[in-house]
C-alpha cells in the first residue's frame, strides 16, 4: 500500500495533473507565435496594463497594511471600549465582495447620489460649481479593494501578536521602550512573516478581481484578457496575457518566500492575553475605538446598509419568479462544486496520509495550487481544452454519422464546476488536512489490526471525528463560488445567470439599485464563513502536551498556502 506505484498513489497523480490542466495550458501559449493582436496590445495597450496593476497593487498595499497592522495590534494587545467586539467585527467585510462594495459607493458618491444631492441642497451648488473626489477612478478602486482585503492581513497579524512570547515583551519594557515603541521595535518585526503572507493574499485578490476595476473603468490584466476574449475573439493572445498575470502571481509568491529565507522567528514562551493587554483611557482608547470601527463602519455597515436599502425599495420587482431561477442556480452551482471540492480533498488528503512520500505530497501541492490562480485565468485555461475536445468530437461524429454533437462539454455546467473545483480545491484540502490532523495516526493502525480497509478507516472512524471540518470546508467552497464572478462570466451556459453576474449586469446597466437584492443576498450568504472563523479565533488556545497554550491558524487563514 505504501508503493509509490500501487494504485491509489496514481490516483493522486491523475488528480493532479487534472486540476494542473488549466493552468498548464495557459502556460503552454507562450511557446505559440505572436499575432498582430498581441502586437497592437503590446505598442499601446500592455504597458497601461502593466502600470495599472502596479500602481493598483501599490496602493492596496498601503491600505491593507495600514488598517489590517493597527487593528490587529490593537486588539491583540490594548484594552480600549469596545475591543471585544471589534476583534470579531473587523472580519466581516471578508463578506462582501470587492465588485459589490465598488456598486454601493458609486451609488452614493456619483453626482447623482445621494451624498452629492444632499450638498447640492444645503449649499445651493449647480454643476461645476464644486469638486468631488471621482469614485470611479484608480484611487477609488484601491480605497474599494483595501476595504475588503485587509482582513487577510488583520487575521494573520493578529494571530502573530498573540503568539509573541511575553517574555520578549516584557524585556522590551524593561529597558525603557514604551508600549508603543515596543510595538514598532519587537512586536512589529516579529510577526513580518505573517504580515507579508497576509500582505501576499491580498495581493493575489487584487489580481484576480475584474468587477471592481472594469466597472470603474481601469485597464488592467483581467479586464485585458477578457476584451482579447469578447472583443478580438482571440483566445490565443487571450492565453498569452493570462499566462503574464500568472508571472505577477508567481513573483508575489515568491518575493513572500524570500522575505523569510534564512530568518528565524521563535517564541520562548506562551502569553495570557487576559493579563498582557495594557489599558488605554481617555483621548488613546478613543482613538484606538475610532481607529478599529472606521473599517467595520466603511467596509461593511455603510455598503450593507446601501445594499439592504436598494433591496427594499426594489422588492415589488425584484422577488419575482426570475429572482428564485437566480438564486436556485447560484446554490446549485456552489452546493456541486462544494461537494465535487470535498471528495477530491477527501480523497488526496486521505491519501497524503497513507502514502506519505515527496511524489504523493507534491501531487497535493499541484493540485491545490489553483486558489493562487485569478478566475479569469482557469477559466481561458478550462475553456480551451474543452472547447477543443468538443470540436474534435462535432467533426468526427459529422464525418462519421452526418450528425453534430454542439457543445457537450465547454458549454455546459461541466466547465463551470470543474473551474471552480481547481479554484477552490485548496480551501477544501486545508480544512481536510486541519481535521486530519487531529486523529493520531494510532487510531489508524488499531483500526487496521481489526481488518479494517483504509476505506472503512476513513467511513467509519475519520469521517464521523471530522463531521464538523468536512462541514465547514463545504461552506467555505460553497461561499467562494457563491461570489465568483470572472470565471461564471467566461464559462456560464447560454441564457444561464447566477446571483453575482445577475449584480454585474444591474451594475453596468447602471441599474444599481436593481444590483441590491442579488447582492444582499451573496453578503448574507458570506457572513457564515466570517462566523465561523470568528469563532475558530475565539477558540483557539489549546493545550499543548507540555501545558504551553498554542493558537494554530484556522484552515480558512491558510487557504492560499502561500507558505510552505
Amino acid at each position: 500500500m505504501a508503493s509509490i506505484f500501487g494504485i491509489r498513489a496514481w490516483w493522486v497523480i491523475a488528480i493532479a495533473v487534472v486540476m494542473a490542466l488549466p493552468i498548464l495550458v495557459v502556460l503552454g501559449f507562450v511557446l505559440q507565435p505572436f499575432n498582430e493582436n498581441w502586437q497592437h496590445l503590446l505598442d499601446n495597450l500592455l504597458p497601461e496594463y502593466i502600470t495599472n496593476s502596479l500602481l493598483l497593487m501599490l496602493g492596496v498595499s498601503v491600505g491593507v497594511l495600514s488598517m489590517g497592522v493597527i487593528c490587529a495590534w490593537l486588539t491583540s494587545s490594548c484594552e480600549f471600549p469596545g475591543r471585544a467586539l471589534l476583534s470579531w467585527t473587523l472580519l466581516l467585510p471578508l463578506a462582501i465582495p470587492a465588485y459589490i462594495v465598488a456598486y454601493t459607493y458609486t451609488g452614493l458618491l456619483d453626482f447623482s447620489g445621494p451624498v452629492q444631492g444632499q450638498m447640492r441642497v444645503w449649499f445651493d451648488w449647480g454643476y461645476g460649481d464644486y469638486w468631488f473626489p471621482e469614485v470611479r477612478s484608480l484611487t477609488g478602486a484601491i480605497c474599494m479593494l483595501s476595504l475588503v482585503l485587509y482582513p487577510y492581513v488583520y487575521m494573520m497579524s493578529r494571530a502573530a501578536f498573540l503568539e509573541q512570547s511575553v517574555s520578549v515583551l516584557e524585556a522590551s519594557r524593561t529597558l525603557g521602550y514604551s508600549p508603543f515603541s515596543g510595538f514598532y521595535s519587537v512586536a512589529l518585526p516579529l510577526a513580518r512573516p505573517a504580515i507579508i503572507t497576509g500582505l501576499s493574499l491580498a495581493l493575489m485578490e487584487t489580481l484576480a478581481d475584474y468587477g471592481t476595476v472594469q466597472y470603474f473603468g481601469i485597464s488592467t490584466f483581467t479586464t485585458g484578457i477578457f476584451k482579447a476574449w469578447y472583443g478580438l475573439d482571440d483566445s490565443v493572445t487571450s492565453a498569452q496575457l493570462a499566462s503574464l498575470l500568472l508571472t505577477f502571481v508567481a513573483v508575489l509568491i515568491l518575493l513572500e518566500r524570500y522575505s523569510r529565507r534564512e530568518a528565524k522567528f521563535h517564541n520562548l514562551s506562551s502569553r495570557d492575553v487576559n493579563s498582557q493587554r495594557f489599558q488605554l483611557r481617555g483621548r488613546k482608547a478613543f482613538l484606538a475605538t475610532l481607529a478599529c470601527s472606521l473599517p467595520v463602519i466603511f467596509g461593511f455597515i455603510i455598503p450593507a446598509s446601501q445594499l439592504l436599502y436598494w433591496t427594499i425599495t426594489t422588492a415589488d420587482h425584484t422577488f419575482d419568479s426570475g429572482f428564485l431561477i437566480l438564486a436556485s442556480n447560484s446554490l446549485m452551482l456552489a452546493t456541486l462544486s462544494a461537494f465535487v471540492a470535498v471528495c477530491l480533498a477527501l480523497i488526496l488528503s486521505y491519501s497524503k496520509r497513507l502514502l506519505a512520500t515527496p511524489t504523493v505530497k507534491s501531487a497535493v501541492s499541484v493540485a491545490s495550487m489553483g486558489y493562487a490562480i485569478p478566475g479569469t485565468v482557469i477559466a481561458i485555461g478550462v475553456l480551451l481544452p474543452l472547447g477543443w475536445v468538443d470540436d474534435a468530437l462535432d467533426q468526427w461524429l459529422i464525418s462519421t454519422f452526418g450528425i453534430s454533437s454542439g457543445l457537450l462539454l465547454s458549454g455546459t455546467l461541466f466547465a463551470l464546476i470543474f473551474a471552480y473545483t481547481v479554484r477552490f480545491l485548496s480551501v477544501s484540502i486545508q480544512a481536510v488536512d486541519a481535521g486530519l490532523s487531529k486523529i493520531k495516526p494510532s487510531m489508524d493502525d488499531a483500526a487496521r489490526s481489526l481488518g479494517l480497509t483504509p476505506f472503512a478507516v476513513l467511513k467509519t472512524i475519520h469521517f464521523p471525528l471530522m463531521r464538523g471540518t468536512v462541514i465547514t470546508a463545504l461552506l467555505l467552497v460553497f461561499v467562494d463560488v457563491l461570489k465568483e464572478l470572472p470565471a461564471t462570466l467566461i464559462l456560464r451556459p447560454f441564457n444561464f445567470n447566477t446571483l453575482a453576474v445577475r449584480a454585474y449586469e444591474m451594475a453596468s446597466d447602471e441599474r444599481l439599485a436593481d444590483a441590491g437584492a442579488p447582492a444582499l443576498t451573496i453578503v448574507l450568504v458570506g457572513i457564515i464563513p466570517v462566523i465561523l472563523l470568528s469563532r475558530s479565533i475565539a477558540n483557539s488556545a489549546i493545550k499543548s502536551p507540555e501545558g504551553v497554550k498554542m493558537r494554530p491558524f484556522s484552515s480558512k487563514l491558510q487557504k492560499k498556502a502561500v507558505a510552505p
